[in-house]
């Protein structure tokens, strides 16, 4: 499967004093199993692009093709499209709300039509699949959870209805620096047992330079860059203009060959630097 977007505008308050384009003449496409990162400042549009790939957002004008189906066409089964593309909010702990964690994650593959046994069979692969234990945390609230653990149940409640599409905003948001490199780790075996599209909106650039097959790059509302982790953080300078950083690892790699080491590769990761670092020690 793959999304392909087609000249999306969005207008929020439209015909109001408030009114502001959020979205202009968006374009792009992501195909089956790819991991799309999705970079822009703060008001960027990021969100509000994410919302319309699901449906939660309707285009002003444009359209959005999932598969062989358009959504934004009208008489659209919106459900349907949903069951596809799974969409997890920034602090999605915050919408937990059953007495356990297992009847949390039970609730969407419950309304799917299933029996009582794929429902169990689904959220059992679920938690697994986020890194909890299942016997362990199956019948605990899923408030006496960690804050990471939390997250991760969460994610599990998406994850069980196995959509084609997962998009996580911000997914590392607020946590601890253990709990981030946890959290990336799930979605990257997320992403090697699912085979689906991962859309993954970080302010991350070391993240996003390291996992992701494409990179798009938004800023006022307008997709800018759209390119793979090479191509678009070789145009450092029309980033920065926006706003935005490059990895460290390639900050580090131009501190250094502005002092007269030269450090090959494109130093996308702490990795590719520190190789880079060895081959100029070993000359």
């Amino acid at each position: 499967m793959s999304i392909e977007v087609k000249g999306l505008t969005h207008i929020y308050s439209e015909g109001l004093p408030d009114e502001s384009l959020a979205l202009e003449d968006i374009s792009f496409r992501a195909e089956d199993g790819q991991l799309v990162g999705l970079i822009g400042h703060t008001g960027s549009g990021k969100s509000t692009l994410v919302q319309h790939l699901n449906g939660l957002l309707k285009p002003k004008k444009g359209h959005i093709i999932v598969g062989d189906v358009d959504i934004t066409a009208e008489n659209v089964v919106m459900r349907d499209i949903r069951r596809k593309i799974g969409l997890v909010f920034q602090y999605p702990e915050y919408q937990l709300f059953e007495e356990t964690v297992a009847k949390d994650v039970a609730f969407g593959p419950s309304n799917l039509g299933l029996t009582a046994e794929e429902v169990d069979e689904r959220v059992r692969e679920a938690i697994e699949l986020v890194g909890l234990d299942y016997d362990k945390v199956k019948n605990l609230s899923p408030f006496d959870l960690s804050g990471g653990q939390k997250r991760r149940a969460a994610i599990a409640g998406v994850i069980a209805m196995k959509p084609e599409v997962l998009i996580l905003d911000e997914p590392t948001a607020g946590l601890n620096p253990k709990a981030h490199a946890d959290i990336l780790s799930m979605v990257e075996k997320i992403h090697e047992s699912e085979k689906n599209i991962i859309f993954l909106v970080s302010h991350n650039m070391d993240d996003i330079a390291r996992m992701s097959d494409k990179v798009l790059v938004m800023d006022h509302g307008k997709m800018m860059m759209d390119g793979t982790p090479e191509e678009v953080f070789s145009r450092g300078d029309e980033l920065k203009k926006m706003g935005l950083a490059l990895p460290a690892s390639m900050e580090i790699a131009a501190q250094l060959r502005e002092n007269g080491f030269a450090v090959g590769g494109t130093c996308l990761t702490m990795e590719e630097t520190a190789d880079g670092i060895a081959e100029v020690l070993k000359r």
